[in-house]
């Protein structure tokens, strides 16, 4: 294998591969990139191919190719080694006589073990039948409104995956849930909604981060098989393949329709002056209490805070409210993190009870709910007048 790149058009899709691959558990060749050089001429290219076991991925550049040929190389070290270099050309030559791969720019020359070449497996190509076209910054923002919501702990089964699922005809839902709180994004997409499994498609968080990461803003190719969950860019440059998960999804149909209770409680609130209320209030939280207390009025919302050892405050924000309910508590920073992902400057609270399910949405957020259940609340007071 000789070959010519140029870093400009290969570095990201090495760093693609890197981040992909394990830095020290696993076997030598799953810490390999593979390096493939097929054509010629004008044809000629380089196809990078990483894998974990679980997540696939396959991307091919432009190259000169003086020979066709393919090397496995450490990933982590050549993708730091060309990653320093200047921009411009770099030659890739394999020594089959010393099983050296080497990297030579100018008056540069490095030499990197190469992998022993029966350990390579061509990774499936993408399938084409069947294949959805879709935007990728729209999936990658569809993914940071819900994702602070899976849980991190692979433990949880289904909680620790991010779900889509086909809820009415043409109309997907994509959730993620950690038992104390959900997010849930629909939106309208007839060629994909045929396309989801019944059960809905789970990807479990761990690879959802890298399918994020992958991300960008031109279209996507997606597809899904028995097993995995298929991407391609639009060009047809790159391709990456997620396994699915076999768990069952909760009904999330089911705790949603609790907020349309005839006895639930709406609460309106302008969103920034509610974060900065909490951004203070959270300072007098501590481990035994991470609660901010909403005391309610027909136009205003009394918030308050406190701790043994770090004192008490009190906020009162004009609001719209109407119900029966009196007090609810919230975890200050869960909250928080919640409102920070709304784009309206108004929200409606859809409390249903004092600990149950409270449904946040905002007009300049179609589509957009996010679920957060109370904490019950301890009658403890630290400071009194």
């Amino acid at each position: 294998m000789i070959i010519t790149v140029k870093k400009e058009q290969i570095i990201d899709g090495l760093q693609k591969a890197a981040s992909i691959i394990p830095s020290k558990a696993g076997a030598a060749y799953l810490r390999s990139i593979w390096l493939q050089a097929a054509g010629s001429g004008e044809t000629g290219r380089l196809t990078l191919m990483a894998t974990d076991v679980n997540i696939e991925f396959t991307g091919t550049y432009p190259a000169e190719v003086r020979e066709e040929g393919q090397a496995g190389v450490n990933g982590r070290a050549f993708v730091e080694l060309l990653r320093r270099l200047p921009g411009g050309d770099i030659q890739l030559r394999l020594d089959k006589e010393s099983n050296t791969l080497l990297v030579e720019q100018g008056r540069r020359s490095y030499k990197l073990p190469a992998a022993d070449p029966v350990w390579f497996q061509a990774l499936p190509p993408f399938p084409e039948e069947g294949a959805v076209l879709w935007a990728g910054d729209f999936f990658q923002d569809i993914i940071d409104r819900v994702s602070f919501c899976i849980s991190d702990d692979d433990s949880t089964e289904a909680l620790s995956c991010i779900c889509l699922k086909s809820v009415e005809p043409g109309k997907v839902d994509v959730c993620g849930l950690n038992g104390h709180q959900f997010a849930m994004v629909r939106f309208l997409n007839d060629e994909l909604a045929a396309k989801l499994p019944a059960d809905g498609l789970l990807l479990q968080k761990k690879y959802v981060n890298e399918l994020r990461k992958w991300l960008g803003t031109d279209e996507v190719m997606l597809n899904i098989s028995e097993r995995r969950f298929h991407l391609r860019t639009g060009s047809g440059s790159e391709t990456l393949s997620l396994p699915r998960s076999g768990f069952i999804y909760p009904d999330h149909l089911s705790f949603l329709s609790r907020l349309q209770a005839a006895d639930a409680s709406t609460l309106k609130l302008r969103r920034k002056e509610c974060q900065e209320s909490l951004d203070r209030l959270h300072i007098f939280n501590n481990e035994s209490d991470r609660c901010t207390y909403f005391q309610f009025s027909p136009t205003e919302v009394t918030m308050s805070a406190q701790g043994q050892e770090t004192g008490s405050a009190t906020e009162n924000l004009d609001v719209s409210f109407s119900g029966s309910l009196e007090r609810i508590a919230f975890p200050t920073r869960n909250l928080i993190d919640i409102l920070g992902h709304f784009q309206s400057g108004e929200l409606t609270f859809t409390l249903t009870g004092a600990e149950g399910p409270c449904g946040i949405s905002g007009t300049e957020d179609p589509d957009y709910t996010v679920l957060i259940m109370p904490m019950k609340i301890a009658e403890t007071s630290y400071y009194e007048e």
